[in-house]
């Protein structure tokens, strides 16, 4: 049975929720890249990262995610000035979704956020790029997924036929421009969040 799903970042300033969430509608898997984590230390909270340095992703359609309070408190940032966009609440540095352009219709929530990410959605159903893994990456993580990419291409794809790319919750249907404050890192402090990543992370000083 589909329902709403309740999300919200760690101080409650920004609260929102997921149209007709199940695991029938979404696509929950475990990422491992080096860009997510360098995504969180920039944020201070590699809290959100597990053992071997995975952010646990729901992905979800566009259409599907609102955001009722706070909504000036999103605020965007891209490690490249080609990367993804990363969205997160300026107020407590909480991820909210990580999306590429429009055209591309998908928001990866950081599990975390909902209130109870395993009974609305179950269980991650695979993980990829363990190549970055802190420690022995986890099994079925460092090899290409086909029937994982098969079901997000076919979500994917059935979300922009479907018309469940707008409205946006990060971007201006009209521009198609973020519709939110953006900052990109400098190269400098791009270089500076690696040696904290994996798949070989230094030590904290």
């Amino acid at each position: 049975m589909n329902r709403d799903a309740k999300l919200h970042c760690r101080c409650g300033e920004v609260q929102g929720h997921v149209k007709d969430a199940s695991p029938r509608t979404v696509n929950r898997i475990v990422c491992y890249c080096d860009d997510c984590q360098a995504f969180l230390h920039h944020l201070g909270r590699a809290d959100l990262l597990d053992a071997h340095g995975g952010t646990n992703i729901v992905q979800v359609a566009p259409a599907s995610l609102t955001f009722e309070r706070g909504t000036e408190r999103i605020a965007g940032l891209r490690l490249t000035p080609k990367g993804l966009y990363r969205w997160y609440a300026s107020c407590c540095k909480t991820p909210l979704g990580n999306t590429l352009s429009p055209a591309i219709p998908f928001v990866g929530v950081v599990a975390q956020a909902f209130e109870n990410p395993d009974a609305t959605f179950g269980e991650p159903i695979g993980a990829i790029l363990g190549k970055f893994a802190i420690g022995t990456p986890p099994a079925g993580s460092t090899k290409l997924n086909l029937r994982l990419l098969a079901r997000a291409l076919r979500m994917v794809i059935g979300w922009r036929l479907r018309g469940r790319a707008w409205p946006h919750p990060f971007f201006d249907r009209a521009t198609r421009a973020p519709s939110h404050p953006l900052t990109i890192l400098s190269r400098s402090e791009r270089e500076a969040l690696r040696p904290r990543c994996g798949p070989r992370p230094m030590p904290a000083a």
